[in-house]
Formats: C-alpha cells, sequence, structure tokens
C-alpha cells in the first residue's frame, strides 16, 4: 500500500478499526481489464465516497464488496477482499448471508411491488430475523424510523411502497436494507434520481446512520462528497489514484490527476 493509501490516524494518534479491507484486487468484464491493483482499508463507521468520472471503476468496486458482480458471467475478481478479516471470495463463503451483512442502495429507487409495510418485512422474513408477527412490527416500525420515514408512512403502511415520492421510495429502501441489521450499506449514487429537497433528507439521513454503520457511497458530486463523508477515494481508468481523509483530499491532494478532477480541469 502506497502512501496516500495508508489510513490516517485519529486524533488521539490510534488508527481507525478497519471494516473492508481490499489488497491487490483486479477485476475483468472479458478482456476489459476495469479495476487494476486496488489496495484500499475503509474504516467502520465512517462515510467512505467513491469519486472519480465515469467508467472509472467506482461502481465496479463497490459491488466488489457484496459480490453483485457474481452475477455477470464474464466479470472475474483476482486479489483479496475481506471484511472483518474473513475473505469474502472465500468458496464455503455463504454469499446470501454476506448480502444479508452488506445491504445495498441503488442508483434508482427500486421497491418492490409490495406494500410499504412488506418492503421493509422482506429481509427480516426471509431471514428468520422474527419470531412472530409482533418482532416483526417492531423491526418495520424501527427501520423506518431509523431511515426518517415512519412519520410519513405511519398511516400507509398496506398502500403500495411504488406509491410514494421519488425521495420516500428511496428513504424505503434505505429501510428495507437496514431492517436486516447489516453491517456495511452501500450506496450507488443513491441521489442522482432525485430533487434537491430529496437529496439534503438523504444526506441528513447518511450522517445519521454512519453512527451505527459503514456506509461506502459512490457519487458523482464532489459537493455531496465533501457534505457526507469522512474519507474520499478518487478513482481514474480503474485505478485508486488517492485515497484520504476527505478534507485532505479535496485540499491538499497529493496526486495531480486528483488536483485536475477537483477543479474540473477534466471528468
Amino acid at each position: 500500500m502506497n502512501d496516500v493509501q495508508m489510513m490516517t490516524a485519529t486524533a488521539d494518534g490510534t488508527q481507525p478499526r478497519v471494516k473492508v479491507s481490499a489488497r491487490g484486487v483486479d477485476v475483468f468484464y472479458g478482456e476489459k481489464h476495469a479495476i487494476k491493483n486496488l489496495t484500499v482499508d475503509i474504516p467502520d463507521r465512517t462515510v467512505t465516497a467513491f469519486i472519480g468520472p465515469s467508467g472509472c471503476g467506482k461502481s465496479t468496486f463497490l459491488r466488489c464488496i457484496n459480490r453483485m458482480n457474481d452475477t455477470i458471467p464474464s466479470c472475474r475478481v483476482t486479489g483479496r477482499i475481506e471484511i472483518d478479516g474473513e475473505d469474502i471470495y472465500d468458496p464455503v463463503l455463504d454469499v446470501v448471508q454476506l448480502r444479508a451483512r452488506v445491504g445495498m442502495v441503488f442508483q434508482k429507487p427500486n421497491p418492490f411491488p409490495k406494500s410499504v409495510f412488506e418492503n421493509v418485512a422482506y429481509g427480516p422474513k426471509i431471514h428468520g430475523l422474527a419470531r412472530d408477527r409482533t418482532e416483526l412490527e417492531e423491526i418495520v416500525v424501527r427501520s423506518l424510523k431509523r431511515a426518517s420515514l415512519f412519520e410519513e408512512v405511519k398511516d400507509r403502511l398496506n398502500d403500495p411502497g411504488t406509491g410514494l415520492s421519488g425521495g420516500q421510495q428511496q428513504r424505503l429502501c434505505i429501510a428495507r436494507a437496514i431492517a436486516v441489521s447489516p453491517e456495511v450499506i452501500l450506496m450507488d449514487e443513491p441521489c442522482s434520481a432525485l430533487d434537491p429537497i430529496a437529496t439534503a433528507k438523504i444526506e441528513e439521513l447518511i450522517d445519521e446512520l454512519r453512527s451505527n454503520f459503514t456506509i461506502v457511497i459512490v457519487t458523482h458530486s464532489m459537493q455531496q462528497a465533501a457534505r457526507v463523508s469522512q474519507r474520499t477515494a478518487f478513482f481514474h481508468l480503474g485505478t485508486l489514484v488517492e485515497e484520504g481523509a476527505t478534507e485532505q483530499i479535496f485540499t491538499a491532494p497529493q496526486d495531480r490527476r486528483t488536483q485536475d478532477y477537483i477543479t474540473g480541469r477534466f471528468g
């Protein structure tokens, strides 16, 4: 790992606990080399933003963390990715359980064609997290509250989730993700389809959630990365160019390519 990729120490001199660790990761789609020798540590209970031009590998690496790339036949991942020291590409690892530990929120809100209640209850049901209906209701209400949505939908729990506004649908998807108590939440441009008011609510929610979850967000908005993240990683042409404290990346980047991207010289 090079100097710019080393985790910066906290104020008291201790290193933050690493939640996700990648070492020498390469990703191929057939002959296309999409990620090149990526090494990075993602600390626990922080928001890490991935920034960079379109097609630079941000979303590809994000999807490696919960093995979503497994669904693409031509995709091949080498190197090592660990969560809490466990190799998530170990052949004996249960991918269903991994995806319960690593939730995902996509660019476009994608509620199931079910009621608001059933959208959130789905995960706890299939993973057996509730012993009875009362426990299930408690999980649903708690998740909706944590997603800052309960007050808006408490009288509409049996209405279709697809009937909510775009911003409400995205918060419903976040409630659905956190209902199974994941450790990591991946967000792939979660605000790109939303208006500024809905975006502000999602950003506020991300800030609240980081006290309980490790969050990784892909964003094209450098302003958003600056607002919501504590750490930022800049990708370019499949390479992780630089990673560090968000303030340092935006005010004193160590690589000229980072400086050029942030100042709008390319992108």
